[in-house]
């Protein structure tokens, strides 16, 4: 049985069973999305540390 999901982009219903653009129902949005996270809209968020985390390495 194919889930039911909705293009993350346009939330439109996704045809998921032989669509090479799944999660999203077409190029279009796929692109969208990949451009998103070219321009930096999208971050994974991580713990800043501090300068003297790391020791020097010469």
């Amino acid at each position: 049985m194919a889930p039911d999901v909705n293009c993350p982009i346009c939330r439109r219903a996704v045809v998921w069973e032989g669509n090479p653009d799944r999660p999203f129902c077409s190029n279009r949005c796929r692109m969208v999305d990949l451009g998103a996270w070219a321009a930096g809209e999208y971050a994974v968020p991580c713990e800043q540390l501090p300068d003297d985390a790391y020791p020097e390495t010469e």
